[in-house]
């Protein structure tokens, strides 16, 4: 089982959900180059990149692989699915992003990547990132999470405290809808596998009726990508599910394998 946080994200996301499912399932959680304490990335953050990097580790781990991906994760679940259909043998999309019609017109990501690096070691060389990296992670956290950390503060900040993780949230910002833009491409061209498929819609952060309305139905266009997909809707669930909720990533596992063997 292959876990993969959203933009930004680190390991101890995934604490709770893990708990749930480590006795039954061997569960490998990754960052991505320059997130969590793994070094900085020697390529910017492409699709293709985190594609590859989660079929290396599904190869190392005896494919298939089950493959979980919270928010912009999602899009290299995706990816690794379409292109490399036999490493995966089922996902759970948590609270994905989704971009009906992307669009860029100039790709900037590659060219900027060296700046929001070299931003990132200024505010590491100057320690600015011990104060501005976890105040930057309570602020997302107020708005997409109804619980505390689940590990203790000093490894909060001997992650966020770190500038080339303040850089590589900025690139992954900057690469967000080149990826989805890319995604968009990949599906003209490569069917998504008819593997077992759960999607985990969050909705208690959106606002707005016709924005709930909106999230909902690319969630569920996502499910409709399998013929063995299944929608999940939380009304009142926050953005950070495999934090908040663990319940429910764990009960969408037993959902995949109860619809992989009655397939």
């Amino acid at each position: 089982m292959l876990l993969s946080s959203g933009l930004g994200g680190a390991w101890f996301d995934w604490a709770p959900s893990i708990a749930l499912l480590r006795d039954e399932y061997r569960v490998i959680v990754f960052d991505r180059p320059g997130l969590g304490l793994s070094p900085a990335a020697a390529a910017p953050p492409t699709l293709r990149r985190d594609t590859a990097i989660m079929a290396t580790l599904a190869e190392r781990a005896g494919r298939p692989v089950t493959v979980l991906a919270h928010s912009m994760a999602a899009f290299h679940a995706e990816a690794l699915a379409r292109t490399r259909p036999g490493l995966v043998a089922g996902v759970v999309l948590v609270d994905p992003s989704y971009e009906r019609d992307p669009h860029v017109a100039v790709r900037l990501a590659a060219a900027l990547t060296p700046l929001a690096g070299a931003a990132g070691a200024v505010l590491g060389a100057t320690r600015l990132a011990k104060a501005a990296g976890p105040f930057g992670r309570r602020l997302v956290l107020k708005h997409t999470s109804r619980r505390d950390e689940a590990v203790p503060g000093d490894v909060v900040r001997s992650v966020y405290g770190r500038g080339t993780v303040i850089g590589t949230v900025i690139a992954e910002e900057l690469a967000y809808r080149e990826m989805a833009v890319d995604l968009a491409r990949l599906r003209e061209r490569r069917p998504f596998p008819p593997v077992p498929l759960a999607v985990v819609t969050a909705l208690g952060d959106v606002d707005k009726p016709g924005d709930r309305r909106e999230w909902a139905e690319g969630h569920a266009w996502l499910a409709r990508m399998s013929p063995l997909g299944t929608r999940i809707e939380l009304p009142d669930a926050l953005h950070m599910v495999p934090l908040d909720r663990p319940d429910v990533v764990a009960d969408a596992v037993a959902g995949l394998r109860e619809r992989g063997a009655a397939a």
